[in-house]
């Protein structure tokens, strides 16, 4: 099972941006799935987390700003991002909990996407 992160790209300040990350392989189920980000020079950190049925948290620094969304039919994962200011520029990362054919769950790491945010 893998998670595939698309979307990122260069921003003016203000502007928006769409992630998406897609869970695939032999999945029986898929339960929370998050967005992290790093930002240079800093940890990884929680940005946005929704559960199966579609409760959503945000991190204080993007709520009103950013959207959390899922397609369960689709196993994926969205991420609107709006008023995008410099300090969001980071690689983003995709995080989910699956569980495929045969195997008990496992919490899996997607390939990070960059979202650059100029001034």
């Amino acid at each position: 099972v893998q998670l595939q992160a698309s979307g990122g790209g260069l921003v003016q300040a203000g502007g928006s941006l769409r992630l998406s990350c897609a869970a695939s392989g032999s999945l029986i189920s898929v339960n929370n799935m998050a967005w992290y980000r790093q930002a240079p020079g800093k940890h990884r950190e929680l940005v946005a987390r929704i559960t199966s049925v579609g409760v959503t948290t945000y991190a204080d620094s993007v709520k009103g700003r950013f959207t959390i969304s899922r397609d369960n039919a689709e196993n994926t994962m969205y991420l609107q991002m709006s008023t995008l200011e410099p300090g969001d520029t980071a690689v983003y990362y995709c995080n989910a909990d699956l569980r495929a054919a045969g195997r008990t769950w496992a919490n899996v790491w997607g390939e990070g996407t960059l979202v650059t945010v100029s001034s």
